[in-house]
């Protein structure tokens, strides 16, 4: 049974795949989740998110539900860490148009070209810009113009990256090896 005890200090990574493993007995990722997800010891939902990165595509499908609790988890930190594992879970979600929330894409927007942003934050909030823009083209040509006008000398490899793909129409949805 895991505690908020278990889940404190710093965890490696197989810890977290050890984390997964232990809420894989139970087969509840939904309720793991939702029970640690406000935590007020920032490292028991760092480790909870880390553990969820570590689970199968049908695992995490059971997260679908807390899409919007996992959005608002991503915007209210204050930890990057938190942020950057809440982004990630959700990149792995479906986002359907209904989904859209106007504050979120803000959100991504406002991330994805902030130098002062840690890199792997700006990476995913590029990637989940995308996503959403995608239903709308007027949002698509904006997009475009905020990736065109960034200048490059100030990001980092993995944001350059992403952007150029998305610019040449290579973006895709790419299967983890521990996603099934």
């Amino acid at each position: 049974m895991l505690t908020e005890e278990t889940l404190k200090g710093a965890y490696s990574e197989g810890e977290a795949l050890a984390l997964c493993e232990e809420v894989r007995k139970s087969s509840d990722f939904h309720t793991f989740c939702k029970t640690f997800m406000h935590s007020s010891d920032y490292q028991v939902t760092r480790n909870m998110l880390w553990a969820l990165t570590k689970t199968t595509e049908e695992e995490h499908s059971q997260l679908q539900p807390l899409l919007h609790p996992l959005i608002e988890l991503a915007m209210a930190t204050e930890n990057s860490s938190v942020r950057r594992l809440a982004l990630s879970n959700i990149e792995r979600m479906k986002i359907e148009e209904d989904d859209l929330r106007s504050d979120f894409l803000d959100f991504c927007l406002d991330h994805m070209h902030d130098v002062n942003e840690l890199p792997g934050i700006q990476s995913v909030a590029m990637k989940l810009s995308y996503r959403m823009c995608l239903f709308y083209p007027e949002l698509m040509e904006e997009m475009m113009r905020i990736l065109d006008s960034m200048e490059m000398e100030f990001y980092k490899p993995a944001v350059k990256s992403v952007r150029n793909r998305i610019l040449n129409g290579k973006l895709l949805r790419k299967k983890s090896k521990n996603r099934k």
